[in-house]
């Protein structure tokens, strides 16, 4: 019996200074979904990015100026076209921070974000349907994965009005509720005493600019003329006046 399966091209980049899993790790994951999902298509890109360029592509293609996870662009090729099934791009960045929420490794949350992408490359829409892809989803990560799938409800980012406060140890934390505030209370304090320093500081006197070199001596003061008084004749004493 001889194999009918098409041949399937994974295209790899990356534009991101952190690694991600690549043909060893997700190389079976994608020919797995090619062959359930999109039996006719023969390529798809896979492209890992950072937060920077995944905010640039959400704002130029979804009107968002925020961060994603995941971006999903399936293909428009016209007919005869090589069926290439679209780009799937993933910000490394999210993945990590999500990844530490869920206790799980990078590879671990890459993996949910390509089963998600490569859903959209097929069609599938979960702001629009009534749960069928994201339940469609949860099936696939048990059946290829054989394990429980992570959840896609958790935001991704931080919560709205949040803050990162920096303890003692150096190490950074997001806080939020009463404790935000009160870090917002203590910002506002710090400058407003900043600017009442600022204000009560004495200006500084002016100091004289010397030009280089070695400062000149200050010329001494010159002495006082003398007045000389012209002597008047002494008599003569022959008695000749001249």
């Amino acid at each position: 019996m001889t194999d009918t399966k098409l041949p399937f091209q994974i295209d790899w980049s990356s534009r991101s200074k952190m690694r991600g899993p690549g043909e060893q790790s997700l190389g079976k994951l994608l020919h797995s979904l090619r062959d359930r999902l999109a039996p006719g298509a023969q390529g798809v890109s896979l492209t890992y990015v950072d937060d920077r360029g995944m905010r640039k592509l959400n704002r130029e293609h979804r009107g968002k100026n925020m961060t994603t996870d995941v971006l999903s662009f399936p293909s428009s090729a016209e007919k005869g076209a090589f069926p290439h099934l679209g780009d799937i791009v993933i910000s490394l960045p999210t993945a990590e921070k999500m990844a530490k929420k869920f206790g799980v490794s990078r590879r671990r949350e890459v993996e949910t974000l390509v089963i998600h992408g490569f859903l959209h490359l097929c069609g599938h829409d979960h702001e629009k349907d009534q749960g069928e892809m994201m339940a469609l989803q949860a099936q696939l990560e048990r059946e290829l994965l054989e394990t429980e799938p992570l959840s896609m409800s958790l935001k991704r980012g931080r919560k709205p009005g949040s803050k990162v406060k920096k303890l003692k140890d150096g190490t950074r934390v997001v806080v939020t509720g009463r404790a935000a505030a009160a870090l917002v209370r203590r910002e506002r304090v710090k400058k407003e005493k900043k600017v009442k320093v600022r204000k009560v500081a004495k200006p500084k006197e002016a100091v004289a600019k010397r030009g280089p070199g070695r400062p000149r001596k200050e010329a001494a003061a010159a002495p006082a003329k003398r007045v000389l008084r012209r002597r008047r004749p002494s008599p003569s004493r022959s008695g000749v006046i001249a």
